[in-house]
């Protein structure tokens, strides 16, 4: 199988779905700018997708699909589909009961992600209704995950990577007619994108259904009390949840790091926490074209590599993996450094998003370009480590982590206000990925190949020339100044990001750095 294959083509849909969220963003921003209505919303979505972040994309994820490629080959397709049925009925009911005990206590769950909300009762009353409103998301994504982690195992990568589409355009389909339907009924036009957000998750989950039935592995999903027995009972399943039980925790940190980091922007001035979420959506668009598309393709042949003792595959995978984070990542992260303000006033500064705005989500998006590289990387080395069914080492490290973005917290939020939460993060993932590298190393996983030393040297020579020439577009343009000439901007945008390409492809290609090392792969 051709992994860089594989990879372009989540990556390829990835950047479709990234795309379309940036234009849901972009409308977001020119309806409601950021208010202490847009911080109700960020807040009131950000509930149900931490959830879907421990439970679903998280721990369940980290679990399942190395026990299900294992499965696959070790005891063959027929018994792998036993697997699926079971740990289907039991994480089915398993999110009935969640989803209830979330609805009923969404006034408890707004209060301890953000109960700076209170400083207005209404952002606060609206967070309450839309957190009841969008919890139920949490069951449909994780089914999702479910169907993902099936189908990545089984080599079907293009429909997982395409479902996120549906939610961006289910949203987009909101805020362009439910908001001003939901105005002429009276009600808060905010209102209408907790219901795209609900819509979305249905259709991500009904295009699924067809994928599974097509390879035959649709799970048979039974509740009577001794299916769901026999279920609960499964070796597969009691394994995932053994599993599920540290990965749990270790994506709780992260998870507790991001609750912490919304609390304390709920506290800072009104539209922190929309100047961050703005900030997130351009920082999460290299975050998944690299990170979760490297991952989603390695963890399952990882997995395959452990099983059946293939060691210098498994070492080879990481390597390659680590060098195209590398290769792709430091440009994306100089860009951020030294080019977030033209981005982010091209991308946002329309309707209500005020030249603050952009200023105020510039400072927190290069916060994350300090720390990209440490969190893409993170994508591929923590599934290094998760497919050889060892998830409590990276556990262990975010722990020590999470403690120390709070210390960097408390030292920088006084000085940088919102930007040093992004920071701090970005700053804690270095040293994660540096941990999980090392620990990989010393156990003998992972032997780096040849020449990483020249490659370094390599990318270094082509990202400086890279950032000298983009500090000087942000600086020579008043990008700011062009919000009544959009399609100028835009323009300009484009033509100076294909410079900026070509500047940094070319100066690597004429150091002798051969790209097609990778694609071959």
């Amino acid at each position: 199988m051709n992994l860089f294959k594989a990879a372009s083509t989540v990556s390829l849909l990835t950047l479709v779905s990234r795309i379309t969220g940036l234009m849901r963003e972009l409308l977001m921003a020119s309806a409601f700018g950021a208010s202490a209505l847009t911080d109700a919303f960020n807040v009131a979505f950000r509930i149900p997708n931490l959830f879907r972040r421990l439970f679903a994309e998280g721990a369940f994820s980290q679990a399942f699909v190395p026990v299900l490629a294992a499965s696959k080959e070790q005891h063959g397709e027929e018994a792998t589909r036993r697997v699926i049925s079971h740990v289907a009925t039991v994480l089915s009911f398993a999110l009935v009961l969640t989803c209830v005990a979330g609805v009923l206590g969404a006034p408890w769950l707004v209060w301890a992600m953000a109960s700076g909300l209170q400083q207005s009762p209404q952002g606060y009353d609206a967070a309450v209704v839309m957190t009841r409103w969008m919890f139920p998301y949490i069951a449909f994504m994780s089914l999702v995950a479910l169907s993902a982690g099936v189908l990545n195992t089984w080599k079907r990568f293009a429909v997982p990577a395409a479902t996120p589409v549906l939610l961006n355009l289910a949203m987009i389909a909101a805020a362009l007619l439910g908001a001003p339907w939901f105005k002429t009924l009276g009600i808060e036009p905010i209102f209408a994108m907790a219901a795209g957000v609900m819509l979305g998750g249905t259709l991500q989950l009904a295009v699924q259904v067809p994928a599974l039935k097509a390879l035959g592995l649709l799970p048979n999903i039974r509740w009577w009390p001794s299916a769901l027995k026999a279920a609960w009972r499964d070796e597969a399943t009691q394994r995932i949840t053994r599993l599920m039980l540290p990965a749990l925790l270790g994506v709780s940190v992260a998870q507790i790091s991001l609750l912490i980091n919304t609390q304390i922007a709920s506290h800072l001035q009104p539209g922190s926490v929309s100047w961050l979420s703005y900030a997130d959506r351009l920082m999460e668009f290299p975050t998944a074209m690299l990170g979760v598309a490297l991952g989603v393709v390695l963890m399952p042949q990882l997995a395959a590599a452990r099983a059946s003792g293939d060691d210098a595959r498994y070492s080879d995978m990481l390597d390659w993996g680590l060098r195209l984070v590398v290769l792709l990542a430091a440009p994306c992260a100089v860009a951020l450094l030294c080019f977030a303000q033209p981005l982010v006033a091209v991308l946002y500064h329309y309707g209500a998003f005020t030249a603050r705005d952009v200023l105020q989500t510039s400072w927190a998006l290069m916060g994350w370009g300090v720390g990209l590289i440490g969190v893409i990387a993170i994508k591929v080395l923590a599934p290094g480590y998760y497919a050889r069914q060892d998830i409590k080492t990276p556990v262990r490290i975010a722990v020590v982590v999470l403690i120390l973005t709070q210390v960097f917290n408390a030292l920088l939020v006084p000085r940088f206000a919102h930007a040093a939460l992004s920071l701090s993060i970005g700053l804690g993932a270095t040293i994660n990925a540096l941990w999980l590298l090392v620990g990989l190393m010393r156990r003998g996983s992972y032997q780096p190949s040849p020449a990483w030393g020249r490659f370094m040297l390599q990318v270094l020579a082509a990202s400086v020339l890279l950032a000298v020439f983009l500090s000087w577009a942000a600086t020579t343009v008043d990008w700011t100044a062009l919000q009544a000439q959009p399609w100028q901007r835009v323009g300009l945008m484009a033509a100076t990001l294909m410079g900026a390409a070509l500047i940094y492809l070319g100066s690597a290609q004429l150091s002798g750095l051969k790209f097609m090392q990778y694609v071959k792969r």
